[in-house]
């Protein structure tokens, strides 16, 4: 599959989605592929805040922790093409939408609430929305909430049971459809 039409664009590609919707393990794959570095913004913003998210939400609550997540990412967006995984919340943002709507193309990684549950159980640890609660009952909440504005993604991909190498060839092949 060939990346060219893809690497003319020269724009971060950032993939949007609630946790589990595999934006970080198809976003490695798919960087690999269109060779461009890969940032998870979540990574960024316990590096920018010197603690992990779970502390941040712990400690300074939640809209600190999008105040830097939105700082971070409008400084990642300024940088040269990446593919970008950004936090779950992040596209809810009205501002940092905007600007990813300006500086880049978002993905959005649909997923139905069964894969949801299935991989977010796998990986419970530092998902600080889903502690103390019925972690299937917020994530029916969230796509209630979510959904409705992830739909304003540049373009969307079902999220479903294959491998991430399968998902990110999709998005590749999107991008060139909508590219060419």
């Amino acid at each position: 599959m060939s990346s060219q039409p893809i690497k003319k664009q020269m724009k971060t590609i950032v993939l949007v989605g609630l946790m589990g919707a595999g934006k970080s393990s198809v976003g490695r794959i798919l960087a690999t592929k269109l060779d461009l570095p890969f940032i998870d913004s979540d990574d960024e913003v316990e590096k920018a805040a010197g603690c992990s998210i779970e502390d941040i939400f712990e400690i300074y609550g939640e809209p600190a922790f999008r105040d830097v997540e939105e700082r971070v990412i409008d400084r990642l967006l300024q940088g040269s093409p990446i593919i970008l995984s950004s936090g779950g919340g992040a596209f809810m943002n009205s501002r940092t939408r905007a600007r990813i709507a300006e500086a880049a193309i978002s993905v959005w990684l649909r997923a139905d609430l069964a894969i949801l549950e299935r991989r977010t159980k796998r990986r419970a640890a530092g998902r600080p929305l889903l502690k103390g609660t019925d972690p299937s009952e917020k994530l029916k909440q969230l796509i209630n909430e979510r959904y409705p504005v992830y739909e304003q993604a540049d373009i969307i991909i079902e999220s479903v049971d294959e491998t991430p190498e399968k998902t990110a060839d999709k998005i590749i092949e999107k991008l060139t459809d909508d590219t060419a």
